[in-house]
């Protein structure tokens, strides 16, 4: 939240030309707590809330603040079509592994292998990568940063900000308590340090052999490119049917 305010303020983005939009999850009151134009919206459908309120108000900054579970279980539908469709949106995808907020469950995003009530086995499917998963999808901009570094996370956010298309800012966080401590990252501290130990800058990844990779995480812009944006086409059309050209 830190960083999506102090992203806010360094784009020069005024509260009430903002929205935030959450979900259902960890990260879901996050938009009662900021002062600007905000909604809490039902499970999985941050996404569709957002994309009409940007179609409805095209000049306000819409920022969605969504989990793991909440953007790539129950909403991942709404993932693949509001990237497919390149809306100006600023998705922050807050990936702590696990539906935190319910008791543990595993997520689609919970490495494979790891313990969870609902896979006191260990789980069998492998993840998603949601940077993947959005770049195939149609985003113009992607980026991934962690908890464990502010600054860089507040600048993928700025980033995020500033591109006009739908971004996607996958931030890896830490749960400690539902995911880390069955899973050998018990006290918070110990799992921030770990996801710092695991990241690998993107400038730095070709240098690097293939296994020096495995388990880590891939952190900057990932993907950016120009491609027409939903709600200034949809605009040109309305524009072309007021004046009765086709």
């Amino acid at each position: 939240m830190k960083a999506i305010v102090r992203a806010m303020h360094e784009q020069g983005i005024a509260k009430d030309d903002a929205a935030v939009i959450s979900g259902i999850g960890c990260s879901g009151r996050m938009s009662s707590y900021l002062d600007c134009n905000t909604l809490h919206t039902p499970h999985g459908r941050t996404l569709p809330f957002a994309t009409g309120l940007k179609m409805a108000r095209p000049n306000k900054s819409v920022i969605v603040v969504s989990g793991d579970g909440d953007s790539m279980a129950i909403g991942g539908n709404h993932f693949i079509h509001a990237c497919r469709r390149n809306i100006d949106l600023t998705l922050i995808v807050a990936n702590n592994f696990t539906y935190g907020l319910t008791g543990g469950q595993f997520s689609p995003t919970t490495p494979a292998q790891s313990w969870a009530p609902t896979a006191p086995f260990g789980t069998l499917e492998p993840q998603f990568d949601i940077c993947e998963m959005a770049q195939a999808a149609g985003a113009s901009f992607v980026a991934r940063s962690t908890v464990a570094n502010l600054k860089h996370m507040t600048e993928m956010i700025r980033l995020g900000l500033e591109h006009k298309g739908m971004s996607v800012v996958e931030v890896i966080s830490n749960c400690h308590v539902n995911y880390g401590r069955k899973n050998m990252h018990p006290e918070a501290p110990e799992m921030v340090n770990w996801i710092r130990e695991c990241c690998v800058d993107k400038e730095v990844i070709e240098v690097l052999p293939v296994e020096a990779l495995e388990g880590k995480f891939v952190v900057g812009v990932l993907s950016q490119k120009q491609r027409p944006e939903y709600a200034a086409q949809w605009a040109e059309i309305v524009e072309r049917a007021k004046n009765g050209r086709h």
